[in-house]
This record gives C-alpha cells, structure tokens and sequence, in this order.
C-alpha cells in the first residue's frame, strides 16, 4: 500500500499516477471513506474513554462497600449499547476503505515513460543482434531428446515437462554459475518456502483470492498458495521486524521453483520452455533505507547484465513504461535478449524498485541512528530464470554441426565439456 498522507496530501498525483498505471481508481471516493473511518473512529475513542471512566467510577463506589449508584449504571449500559454499534459501523468503514485504498499502485517515478506494454525506453544494448535463422529451441532440444512436453503433459498437465541429461545439467550449471556471482556480490544464499500465506502474497502485491482469480496457484482449503516467485518468501522474511539502520542493507538471492498459471498470456510467445508452469529462479533481493533504493537498483541491473554479458547473450535494456508496471513497482528494467528464431527481443529478466509499497503491507521498518522509526524500501531483480535462459542459450550455442556449445563461463560446472 502507499502511504495515506500523501493521499491526502496530493490526491491528484496519485489519481494521475494510477491513471498512467492503467488502474481505475476512485481517489476520491478513497477519501471520502478515509473521511468517514476517521470521523467513526474519533466517536469509538471517546466512548470507549467515557467508558473507562464509568467503569473507574463504579469500581471507587464497590471498593468503599458501596453499592454504584443506579443512574451510573443505566449510564454504563447505554454508552456499552452504543459503543458496540459504533464499533460495527466502524468495522464497516474501515473495511470500505481498505477494499478501495488497496487498489492504488505505488505511484512510478518521474523518469519511467508514460504508456503501455511496448512503449518502454531502451537505454542500453549489448552485443550484436544477428539475422541469421536458428532452429527453435523446442525443435532442437526434442530432437536430442532432451526435453519432455508429453510425458510432462501426462504427469501434470498442460504446460509442465521434464528436462533431461545434458540439458538439465546445463540448467544446474546456471545455477551454480548464478550462485558464484551472488557470493561475489556478498548475497546471502537461501533456500525458501515454496508456500506463503495470504498476508505476505498480499505484501508483495501477489494477493490471490481464490483458484480462479489469480495467476498464482492456490491451495483450495489452505490459507496458502504457491510462489510465483522467491520474492514473495523473502518479502515475509523480515515481516513484522524493526531492522537497525546499521544492518542494512540487506542482500539475499533466493533458489525456488516458481508455479505460474500464466493467465491472460494470449498472443504472447507461450511454444516450448518460454512461459511455462514452472521453472526455477535464482532471485535478488534488497532491503535497504529509502535514499538508497534508486543506487541498489542500478546495483540490481548492473549484476544482471554482468551475467549476461559473461554468458554472451546480446541484450537490451528497456526502462519500462507506467501501463506494464505491476502494482507494487515504482520503476523497473527488463533485460530482452535478441532471438535469433524470432528476429525480435524477448523478455529474459527484470529488476524492479518497489519503495516502501511493499515494505508497508508486510509492516518492516528500519530504526535509524537518531531513534526514529520508518519504512524501509525493497527491490528484487532475477539472477537467472532457467527456462528462458536455456532458450536464450539454446539459440545462439547451435552449431552448423548440429551440435550445442557450451558457454565458456558454464563449461566447468559441466565437467568441462565445451560442446553437448
């Protein structure tokens, strides 16, 4: 959630920031119900107060042998009655509320270009982007028999597969190439909980309410669903915690795999290990004090491509604009390297700065030097995502002779060979 003083204080900002977002929000029907708890809950506090001193009052005239006297008890009875009728009325405001604040995104930053899905800023590329065809990747990994849509189908449905021999090797070996980097980079590794309950997917701005109402697989009967993401784990992580301003900031990378429905992906690239159900995901994330989110999130980038640039993937990166934002984001890169198969770029990675939005939802804050107390900023970026990264690979490795190059930076995490 956003901070409701600057609700208050710039409602058309956040209308208009939200608007950009392509999120219909009534800012100022969220006022009028933040008006009216307001007004409720000043009425509860001074009847549970007039309460308070009834009950003292009684109290005195017992602890002396006495009996309270009659008006004070019809006066205790009635201001019960009533508090417990503002009481209901104020759960109601505050539910109102809630249910419409909840829908405001966390406004974007100045410098991400207003538009939609497409309309981003390519402020940096990476190698050269050649024309020449490649066998698709599905094509080329079936024929080797290295992976398994079929028998993935007949397992658990549509969408899921095996990997097999060499090419899940090389998916272990991203991995462990993943993982030096983090090490490198003073991330702290962690395995997480594949499972969250609806507060932290909630926190993080992955909130699904029931199966058919979220992309995130929900467990029918359990107040739990599958990650999409290690990101969500590593948000709950430190929820409800009161963090000294000297531990921060704090680096993680969480390994998982990561369960998607993929909902709503028609007439996006969705053949063979592009968008599947799941796959594996080494992720970064940053909890840091709010002056230095927007220099953690160019240290984000920068890691990504470091990765990409030693794998020797060519790239671009795209500032991406306001209407393909998610809700918890203020800014984010994608990182979309060239495919040879399609002649175009394909998403690969992303990082993302998500100020305080999420960081308020979760209730984490950071004690400064000085004593005060506010909410910190978090950030996450993908390391690697395996699935797209064996496409990306698969490729541009592809050799006249059929065979499939091993990446230098890959070959001693596969027992040295260069070529499959």
């Amino acid at each position: 959630m956003i901070d409701i003083q600057l609700l208050r204080d710039e409602p058309e900002l956040v209308a208009r920031k939200s608007k950009e977002k392509n999120v219909d929000v009534d800012v100022q029907k969220v006022l009028e119900f933040d008006e009216r708890r307001r007004a409720v809950l000043q009425q509860v506090e001074a009847l549970r107060q007039k309460r308070n001193e009834i009950s003292e009052q009684m109290k005195s005239a017992t602890t002396g042998g006495g009996k309270p006297d009659d008006s004070l008890i019809a006066q205790g009875k009635q201001i019960k009655d009533e508090l417990q009728s503002r009481e209901d009325e104020l759960r109601t405001a505050e539910e109102s509320f809630n249910a419409e604040f909840s829908k405001i995104p966390n406004p974007h930053f100045d410098d991400v270009p207003v538009g939609v899905e497409g309309e981003g800023e390519t402020v940096e590329t990476f190698g050269d982007c050649e024309t020449t065809g490649a066998v698709d990747h599905l094509d080329f990994a079936s024929q080797r028999d290295w992976v398994d849509f079929e028998r993935g189908a007949k397992v658990a449905g549509s969408k899921f597969y095996f990997l097999k021999g060499d090419l899940a090797l090389l998916e272990n070996a991203l991995t462990q190439f993943a993982l030096e980097v983090m090490q490198k980079h003073d991330f702290t590794y962690m395995t997480v909980p594949h499972l969250v309950n609806s507060s932290v997917a909630e926190a993080t701005g992955f909130a699904p309410r029931s199966d058919e109402q979220s992309d995130e697989y929900y467990i029918d009967g359990e107040d739990l669903s599958l990650i999409a993401t290690s990101e969500m784990s590593l948000t709950g992580y430190h929820a409800d915690e009161i963090i000294d301003e000297a531990q921060l900031p704090l680096t993680y990378s969480g390994y998982s795999a990561c369960y998607r429905k993929e909902a709503g992906t028609y007439g996006k690239h969705t053949r063979g290990l592009f968008r599947v159900h799941q796959f594996n995901k080494v992720e970064m994330y940053i909890f840091c004090v709010p002056e230095l989110s927007r220099d953690m999130h160019e240290k984000l980038l920068a890691i990504e491509q470091e990765i990409w640039q030693a794998i020797g993937i060519p790239y671009r990166v795209v500032n991406i604009p306001s209407g393909d934002l998610g809700a918890p984001a203020a800014k984010k890169y994608d990182i979309e390297y060239w495919s040879k198969v399609d002649g175009d770029f394909r998403e690969l990675t992303s990082t993302s700065n998500c100020t305080d939005f999420q960081s308020r939802n979760a209730n984490i804050r950071v004690r400064r030097g000085d004593g005060t107390v506010e909410y910190l900023h978090t950030l996450n970026g993908t390391a690697i995502a395996h699935a797209r990264s064996l496409v990306a690979i698969l490729e541009h490795y592809q050799t006249v002779e059929g065979k499939l190059r091993v990446p230098d930076v890959l070959q001693k995490y596969m027992g040295g060979k260069k070529e499959l």
